[in-house]
Protein backbone atom coordinates (compact mmCIF):
# COMPACT_ATOMS: atom_id res chain seq x y z
CA UNK A 1 0.00 0.00 0.00
CA UNK A 2 1.35 3.38 -0.98
CA UNK A 3 2.51 5.64 1.82
CA UNK A 4 0.30 8.71 1.78
CA UNK A 5 3.04 11.14 2.83
CA UNK A 6 5.34 9.88 0.08
CA UNK A 7 2.48 9.93 -2.40
CA UNK A 8 1.71 13.52 -1.55
CA UNK A 9 5.34 14.50 -1.83
CA UNK A 10 5.48 13.25 -5.44
CA UNK A 11 2.49 15.46 -6.33
CA UNK A 12 1.47 13.20 -9.17
CA UNK A 13 -1.07 14.55 -11.63
CA UNK A 14 -3.82 12.15 -12.64
CA UNK A 15 -6.76 12.75 -14.94
CA UNK A 16 -9.93 13.10 -12.91
CA UNK A 17 -12.70 11.04 -14.45
CA UNK A 18 -16.03 12.87 -14.25
CA UNK A 19 -17.57 12.36 -10.83
CA UNK A 20 -20.89 10.62 -11.18
CA UNK A 21 -22.65 10.29 -7.84
CA UNK A 22 -24.10 13.78 -7.69
CA UNK A 23 -27.59 15.22 -7.85
CA UNK A 24 -28.76 17.90 -10.25
CA UNK A 25 -28.14 21.34 -8.81
CA UNK A 26 -31.39 22.67 -10.23
CA UNK A 27 -33.98 19.86 -10.05
CA UNK A 28 -36.92 20.33 -12.38
CA UNK A 29 -40.53 20.03 -11.21
CA UNK A 30 -43.74 20.56 -13.10
CA UNK A 31 -46.03 21.91 -10.40
CA UNK A 32 -46.23 24.54 -7.68
CA UNK A 33 -44.49 27.22 -9.74
CA UNK A 34 -44.28 30.49 -7.86
CA UNK A 35 -46.02 33.25 -9.77
CA UNK A 36 -44.55 36.72 -9.31
CA UNK A 37 -47.35 39.00 -10.53
CA UNK A 38 -46.69 42.61 -11.41
CA UNK A 39 -49.57 43.74 -9.20
CA UNK A 40 -50.58 42.54 -5.74
CA UNK A 41 -53.51 40.13 -5.61
CA UNK A 42 -56.89 41.20 -4.40
CA UNK A 43 -57.01 40.16 -0.75
CA UNK A 44 -53.18 40.10 -0.77
CA UNK A 45 -51.58 37.30 1.21
CA UNK A 46 -49.41 39.78 3.04
CA UNK A 47 -52.37 40.58 5.24
CA UNK A 48 -52.16 39.87 8.94
CA UNK A 49 -54.86 37.24 8.55
CA UNK A 50 -52.98 35.32 5.84
CA UNK A 51 -49.67 35.38 7.68
CA UNK A 52 -51.28 34.17 10.91
CA UNK A 53 -53.07 31.44 8.99
CA UNK A 54 -49.75 30.25 7.58
CA UNK A 55 -48.10 30.15 11.01
CA UNK A 56 -51.13 28.42 12.56
CA UNK A 57 -51.16 25.77 9.83
CA UNK A 58 -47.42 25.23 10.22
CA UNK A 59 -47.70 24.80 13.96
CA UNK A 60 -50.62 22.36 13.61
CA UNK A 61 -48.76 20.35 10.98
CA UNK A 62 -45.67 20.17 13.15
CA UNK A 63 -47.63 18.87 16.11
CA UNK A 64 -49.33 16.28 13.93
CA UNK A 65 -46.01 15.03 12.59
CA UNK A 66 -44.43 14.70 16.01
CA UNK A 67 -42.19 17.78 15.79
CA UNK A 68 -42.15 19.91 18.91
CA UNK A 69 -43.22 23.43 18.04
CA UNK A 70 -44.05 26.53 20.00
CA UNK A 71 -45.76 29.82 19.31
CA UNK A 72 -42.42 31.55 19.47
CA UNK A 73 -40.11 30.96 16.55
CA UNK A 74 -37.96 34.00 17.19
CA UNK A 75 -34.81 32.34 15.82
CA UNK A 76 -36.40 32.35 12.36
CA UNK A 77 -36.09 35.90 11.06
CA UNK A 78 -38.89 37.09 8.79
CA UNK A 79 -37.70 39.52 6.13
CA UNK A 80 -40.03 41.70 4.12
CA UNK A 81 -37.87 43.38 1.48
CA UNK A 82 -34.66 43.15 -0.52
CA UNK A 83 -33.02 45.62 1.84
CA UNK A 84 -33.84 43.55 4.93
CA UNK A 85 -32.71 40.37 3.18
CA UNK A 86 -29.33 41.79 2.18
CA UNK A 87 -28.84 43.28 5.65
CA UNK A 88 -29.48 39.88 7.25
CA UNK A 89 -26.90 38.21 5.00
CA UNK A 90 -24.33 40.89 5.82
CA UNK A 91 -24.97 40.55 9.54
CA UNK A 92 -24.42 36.78 9.37
CA UNK A 93 -20.88 37.25 8.01
CA UNK A 94 -19.41 33.75 7.52
CA UNK A 95 -22.17 31.91 9.37
CA UNK A 96 -24.45 29.62 7.39
CA UNK A 97 -27.77 31.27 6.49
CA UNK A 98 -30.73 29.05 5.57
CA UNK A 99 -33.54 30.80 3.70
CA UNK A 100 -36.97 29.30 3.13
CA UNK A 101 -39.13 30.85 0.41
CA UNK A 102 -42.78 30.00 1.04
CA UNK A 103 -46.34 30.81 0.02
CA UNK A 104 -49.18 31.33 2.45
CA UNK A 105 -51.52 28.90 0.71
CA UNK A 106 -48.89 26.21 0.04
CA UNK A 107 -49.43 23.02 2.04
CA UNK A 108 -45.84 21.93 1.34
CA UNK A 109 -44.52 25.20 2.74
CA UNK A 110 -46.64 24.78 5.86
CA UNK A 111 -45.44 21.21 6.37
CA UNK A 112 -41.71 21.94 6.15
CA UNK A 113 -41.71 25.17 8.16
CA UNK A 114 -42.01 23.53 11.63
CA UNK A 115 -38.92 21.47 10.89
CA UNK A 116 -36.97 24.62 10.11
CA UNK A 117 -38.21 26.18 13.36
CA UNK A 118 -37.08 23.08 15.25
CA UNK A 119 -33.67 23.20 13.57
CA UNK A 120 -33.32 26.88 14.46
CA UNK A 121 -33.61 26.01 18.15
CA UNK A 122 -30.95 23.32 17.95
CA UNK A 123 -28.45 24.92 15.55
CA UNK A 124 -27.30 28.05 17.33
CA UNK A 125 -24.48 28.68 14.83
CA UNK A 126 -26.87 28.87 11.85
CA UNK A 127 -29.16 31.79 10.91
CA UNK A 128 -32.63 31.01 9.56
CA UNK A 129 -34.73 33.34 7.39
CA UNK A 130 -38.31 33.07 6.14
CA UNK A 131 -39.51 34.91 3.03
CA UNK A 132 -43.24 34.83 2.26
CA UNK A 133 -43.19 35.25 -1.50
CA UNK A 134 -46.78 36.46 -1.70
CA UNK A 135 -46.67 38.72 1.34
CA UNK A 136 -46.19 41.98 -0.57
CA UNK A 137 -44.85 43.57 -3.71
CA UNK A 138 -41.49 43.90 -1.96
CA UNK A 139 -41.20 40.16 -1.28
CA UNK A 140 -42.30 39.44 -4.86
CA UNK A 141 -39.40 41.58 -6.07
CA UNK A 142 -37.04 39.66 -3.79
CA UNK A 143 -38.24 36.32 -5.15
CA UNK A 144 -37.91 37.60 -8.71
CA UNK A 145 -34.33 38.74 -8.04
CA UNK A 146 -33.44 35.36 -6.52
CA UNK A 147 -35.20 33.54 -9.41
CA UNK A 148 -37.53 31.57 -7.15
CA UNK A 149 -40.00 29.64 -9.31
CA UNK A 150 -41.49 27.08 -6.92
CA UNK A 151 -41.93 26.56 -3.21
CA UNK A 152 -40.89 25.49 -0.72
CA UNK A 153 -37.45 26.57 -1.90
CA UNK A 154 -34.37 26.60 0.35
CA UNK A 155 -31.22 28.59 -0.35
CA UNK A 156 -28.01 28.35 1.67
CA UNK A 157 -25.62 31.30 1.96
CA UNK A 158 -22.19 31.93 3.45
CA UNK A 159 -20.39 35.27 3.33
CA UNK A 160 -23.15 36.73 1.11
CA UNK A 161 -22.61 33.95 -1.43
CA UNK A 162 -25.24 31.37 -2.34
CA UNK A 163 -23.58 27.96 -1.89
CA UNK A 164 -26.53 25.62 -2.41
CA UNK A 165 -30.26 25.57 -3.13
CA UNK A 166 -33.03 22.99 -3.39
CA UNK A 167 -36.74 22.73 -4.16
CA UNK A 168 -39.33 20.30 -2.76
CA UNK A 169 -37.03 19.31 0.08
CA UNK A 170 -37.95 16.66 2.67
CA UNK A 171 -37.31 17.15 6.41
CA UNK A 172 -34.49 14.60 6.62
CA UNK A 173 -32.75 16.19 3.64
CA UNK A 174 -33.14 19.62 5.22
CA UNK A 175 -31.46 18.38 8.40
CA UNK A 176 -28.68 16.79 6.35
CA UNK A 177 -28.12 19.97 4.35
CA UNK A 178 -27.92 22.13 7.47
CA UNK A 179 -25.36 19.79 9.04
CA UNK A 180 -23.37 19.43 5.81
CA UNK A 181 -23.14 23.11 4.90
CA UNK A 182 -23.12 24.56 8.40
CA UNK A 183 -20.99 22.09 10.31
CA UNK A 184 -17.95 24.13 11.31
CA UNK A 185 -17.58 23.35 15.02
CA UNK A 186 -17.98 19.58 15.15
CA UNK A 187 -15.60 16.72 15.76
CA UNK A 188 -15.19 16.37 11.99
CA UNK A 189 -11.99 18.18 10.96
CA UNK A 190 -12.59 20.49 7.99
CA UNK A 191 -9.75 20.33 5.44
CA UNK A 192 -9.28 23.03 2.82
CA UNK A 193 -5.96 22.15 1.16
CA UNK A 194 -3.33 19.50 0.58
CA UNK A 195 -1.31 21.07 3.40
CA UNK A 196 -4.23 20.55 5.81
CA UNK A 197 -4.21 16.84 4.98
CA UNK A 198 -0.46 16.56 5.58
CA UNK A 199 -0.79 18.40 8.89
CA UNK A 200 -3.57 16.09 10.07
CA UNK A 201 -1.52 13.01 9.18
CA UNK A 202 1.45 14.38 11.09
CA UNK A 203 -0.67 15.06 14.17
CA UNK A 204 -1.87 11.47 14.36
CA UNK A 205 1.15 9.46 13.30
CA UNK A 206 1.97 8.49 16.86
CA UNK A 207 -1.47 7.91 18.42
CA UNK A 208 -2.46 4.93 16.23
CA UNK A 209 -5.83 6.48 15.41
CA UNK A 210 -7.49 5.64 12.12
CA UNK A 211 -8.10 8.74 9.99
CA UNK A 212 -11.36 8.56 8.05
CA UNK A 213 -11.23 11.18 5.31
CA UNK A 214 -14.62 11.94 3.72
CA UNK A 215 -14.02 13.34 0.23
CA UNK A 216 -17.00 14.86 -1.58
CA UNK A 217 -18.42 17.80 -3.50
CA UNK A 218 -20.54 20.71 -2.32
CA UNK A 219 -23.66 19.75 -4.25
CA UNK A 220 -23.42 15.97 -4.07
CA UNK A 221 -26.67 14.41 -2.83
CA UNK A 222 -25.12 11.16 -1.54
CA UNK A 223 -22.41 13.19 0.26
CA UNK A 224 -25.08 15.17 2.10
CA UNK A 225 -27.08 12.01 2.81
CA UNK A 226 -24.27 10.17 4.55
CA UNK A 227 -22.81 13.15 6.43
CA UNK A 228 -25.10 12.98 9.51
CA UNK A 229 -23.74 9.46 10.07
CA UNK A 230 -20.16 10.74 9.69
CA UNK A 231 -20.90 13.41 12.27
CA UNK A 232 -22.41 10.86 14.67
CA UNK A 233 -19.51 8.43 14.25
CA UNK A 234 -16.97 11.22 14.82
CA UNK A 235 -18.42 11.63 18.29
CA UNK A 236 -18.96 8.00 19.21
CA UNK A 237 -15.54 6.86 17.90
CA UNK A 238 -13.51 9.86 19.12
CA UNK A 239 -11.18 7.62 21.16
CA UNK A 240 -10.16 5.41 18.25
CA UNK A 241 -10.67 7.38 15.03
CA UNK A 242 -10.36 10.87 13.57
CA UNK A 243 -12.92 11.98 11.02
CA UNK A 244 -12.14 14.66 8.45
CA UNK A 245 -13.86 16.13 5.42
CA UNK A 246 -12.80 17.80 2.20
CA UNK A 247 -14.98 19.20 -0.58
CA UNK A 248 -13.07 18.82 -3.81
CA UNK A 249 -14.74 21.77 -5.50
CA UNK A 250 -13.90 24.22 -2.71
CA UNK A 251 -10.70 25.36 -4.40
CA UNK A 252 -8.02 24.22 -6.85
CA UNK A 253 -5.83 22.71 -4.11
CA UNK A 254 -8.69 20.44 -3.02
CA UNK A 255 -9.49 19.45 -6.60
CA UNK A 256 -5.85 18.64 -7.25
CA UNK A 257 -5.86 16.46 -4.14
CA UNK A 258 -8.80 14.49 -5.59
CA UNK A 259 -6.86 14.01 -8.80
CA UNK A 260 -3.75 12.90 -6.92
CA UNK A 261 -5.79 10.42 -4.88
CA UNK A 262 -7.45 9.14 -8.06
CA UNK A 263 -10.90 9.92 -6.65
CA UNK A 264 -13.37 9.34 -9.50
CA UNK A 265 -16.65 9.09 -7.56
CA UNK A 266 -17.99 10.75 -4.45
CA UNK A 267 -18.39 10.28 -1.63
CA UNK A 268 -15.07 8.46 -1.28
CA UNK A 269 -13.75 7.60 2.18
CA UNK A 270 -9.98 7.19 2.54
CA UNK A 271 -8.75 5.17 5.53
CA UNK A 272 -5.33 6.32 6.74
CA UNK A 273 -3.14 5.08 9.58
CA UNK A 274 0.56 5.67 10.34
CA UNK A 275 0.82 7.90 7.25
CA UNK A 276 -0.39 5.15 4.92
CA UNK A 277 -3.55 4.70 2.91
CA UNK A 278 -4.93 1.42 4.17
CA UNK A 279 -7.92 1.40 1.84
CA UNK A 280 -10.98 3.26 0.62
CA UNK A 281 -14.75 2.94 0.44
CA UNK A 282 -16.82 4.52 -2.34
CA UNK A 283 -20.51 5.11 -1.72
CA UNK A 284 -23.06 6.32 0.79
CA UNK A 285 -24.29 3.04 2.27
CA UNK A 286 -24.40 3.61 6.01
CA UNK A 287 -24.05 -0.02 7.04
CA UNK A 288 -21.24 -0.63 4.56
CA UNK A 289 -19.36 2.46 5.74
CA UNK A 290 -19.55 1.41 9.38
CA UNK A 291 -18.38 -2.07 8.43
CA UNK A 292 -15.39 -0.71 6.53
CA UNK A 293 -14.38 1.60 9.37
CA UNK A 294 -14.51 -1.28 11.85
CA UNK A 295 -12.51 -3.49 9.48
CA UNK A 296 -9.72 -0.95 9.14
CA UNK A 297 -9.73 -0.52 12.90
CA UNK A 298 -8.94 -4.20 13.17
CA UNK A 299 -12.40 -5.32 14.26
CA UNK A 300 -13.45 -8.58 12.65
CA UNK A 301 -16.69 -8.03 10.75
CA UNK A 302 -18.84 -10.95 9.57
CA UNK A 303 -21.80 -10.68 7.22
Amino acid sequence: MAALTNFLATKQTLNLIPITKTTHFYPQFLTNHLSIPSKPKQNPLNSVYSYRRFCKTAATTGAASGVETSKKDERVQKVHSIEEFDAALRAAKNRLVVVEYALSDSDDSSKIYPFMVDLSRNCADVDFILVMGDESEETRKLCAREKIEQVPHFSFYKSMEKIHEEDAIEPDRLVGDVLYYGDSHSAVVQLHSREDVEKLIGEHKADDKLIVLDVGLKHCGPCVKVYPLVLKLSRSMADSAVFARMNGDENESCMQFLRDMNVIEVPTFLFIRDGEIKGRYVGSGKGDLIGEILRYQGVRVTY
